[in-house]
């Protein structure tokens, strides 16, 4: 690649994928968190343990891991030309919906993390577990665009 990144371009992709990994591996166990929390809630004291837990995990990696994932990519989609109409970046324009619906789903947790913290509860068991889901399926088709560039 030979755009304003020029020879930071391999170090700003590193640090990228470095920063998606800390992100996914934060996505993956908040909503794990919040199954337990939500299940712990008759016992205040493990309802409040699980709020220390989600708390240190978006503030420590979550959160901050997201929004240099976040940065890094568009730096290396403005390099790529995103914004220059180069043609065959289907894949990044699908890949950049994938993220934005990841980073939706990002703020959906957080916001119902916050809500158990208030002891409100408004999703079922079964659906929360099922939701845990939603950032593997988020990872396969992301990677799948990035690797084999259907389009």
């Amino acid at each position: 690649m030979a755009g304003f990144l020029g020879a930071t371009y391999d170090w700003v992709k590193a640090a990228h994928v470095i920063f998606v990994i800390f992100w996914m591996a934060g996505l993956f166990m908040l909503p794990r968190y919040l199954v337990y929390h939500q299940e712990g809630m008759g016992d205040p004291a493990e309802a409040a343990r699980w709020v220390d837990r989600e708390t240190k995990l978006r503030h420590i990696i979550l959160t901050p891991a997201m929004i240099v994932a976040w940065v890094l990519g568009l730096a290396l989609a403005f390099n790529a030309g995103i914004a220059d109409g180069v043609p065959g970046l289907g894949w990044l324009h699908a890949k950049l919906a994938l993220v934005l619906l990841l980073s939706a789903y990002h703020g959906w947790a957080v916001g119902y993390a916050k809500k158990l913290a208030r002891g409100q509860a408004t999703v079922a068991n079964r659906t929360l577990r099922m939701l845990n889901e939603v950032p593997a399926i988020g990872a396969v088709l992301i990677v799948v665009l990035v690797i084999v560039k259907p389009f």
